[in-house]
C-alpha cells in the first residue's frame, strides 16, 4: 500500500457518478475505478492515522483491511429501507474504540462525499444499556459535563456537541436538570465540516488529528461513562 498523499480527485467524482448510476452493473463495471481511487486511498489514510491516533489514545484501532477494518462497505443496509439504491454515495472510516463491536461504540470519525467532508467524533444512537450510563454520567459528574461543553477548543472547532435527542425527558431523570437537553440526546458526537479540497492534500492527516485532539475532551468523558479506558 502506498503512502498516503491525499485523495485523488476522481474520489469525488466517483461518487458524483455513482448517484447518477446508483445500480449493480455500472458499479460492477466501475469496480477496478473503485478499488484505485476510493479504497486504496482510504486504507493509505487509515494507515497513515494510526500513529497520530495513538498518540492521542491507544484504544481506538485504525484498521486499513478494506472488510472487517475501519473502512465503512459501500453496500446498503437495505433490510429495512424502502430505498432500492444498492450503494452508499460516499465513503466513511470509523476508528471505534477497541471495545466496541460496531458503528454504534465511541469513535472516531471520517466521511468523504462528492460535496464536503466530515471528521470529528463521538457515539452514535447510543445502545440502551451505554446511552442509560452516559446521562447518568451527566447527572453524577455536573461539573465534569460542563468542562466538556464549554470547553473552547472544542467550541472552536466543532460549535458545540451534537445528536439527535428526544421531546421529553428520559423516564427517571429530572425534567429541571439543568443539563437536560443534552440528557435527552441519543447521540453524542462533535462534527467539522470542509470543502472537499482539504482532502486531496497529504497534510488532511494533520488537520484530522488536530479535530481529533479537540474532540478529546468528550471522548475520555463517554469512555469513563461507559468505564473503558482512554
Amino acid at each position: 500500500m502506498s503512502a498516503f498523499e491525499g485523495f485523488p480527485a476522481d474520489c469525488f467524482a466517483f461518487f458524483s457518478d455513482l448517484a447518477r448510476h446508483n445500480d449493480r452493473a455500472w458499479f460492477n463495471a466501475n469496480k477496478a475505478r473503485y478499488r484505485a481511487s476510493v479504497v486504496e486511498p482510504m486504507g493509505a489514510f487509515i494507515t497513515a492515522m494510526a500513529p497520530p491516533l495513538a498518540r492521542i489514545s491507544p484504544h481506538f484501532v485504525a484498521d486499513p483491511r478494506p472488510h472487517g477494518g475501519s473502512m465503512f462497505r459501500i453496500q446498503r443496509d437495505m433490510r429495512f429501507s424502502r430505498d432500492g439504491r444498492p450503494y452508499k454515495t460516499h465513503v466513511a472510516c470509523h476508528f471505534r474504540h477497541q471495545t466496541g463491536k460496531s458503528a454504534h461504540a465511541p469513535g472516531f470519525y471520517v466521511e468523504l462525499t462528492p460535496e464536503r467532508v466530515r471528521y470529528g467524533g463521538g457515539i452514535w444512537l447510543a445502545p440502551g444499556p451505554e446511552l442509560a450510563l452516559i446521562r447518568q454520567a451527566i447527572v453524577d459528574d455536573v461539573d465534569g459535563w460542563r468542562a466538556v461543553i464549554e470547553d473552547a477548543a472544542l467550541i472552536d472547532g466543532f460549535g458545540g456537541v451534537e445528536g439527535e435527542g428526544l421531546k421529553r425527558a428520559p423516564r427517571g431523570f429530572d425534567p429541571r436538570h439543568p443539563h437536560i437537553e443534552d440528557i435527552k440526546r441519543r447521540s453524542f458526537f462533535l462534527m467539522c465540516d470542509a470543502d472537499t479540497d482539504v482532502a486531496v492534500r497529504g497534510d488532511f492527516v494533520a488537520r484530522v488529528e488536530h479535530a481529533f485532539r479537540a474532540a478529546t475532551p468528550l471522548m475520555r468523558f463517554l469512555s469513563s461513562a461507559l468505564d473503558v479506558p482512554f
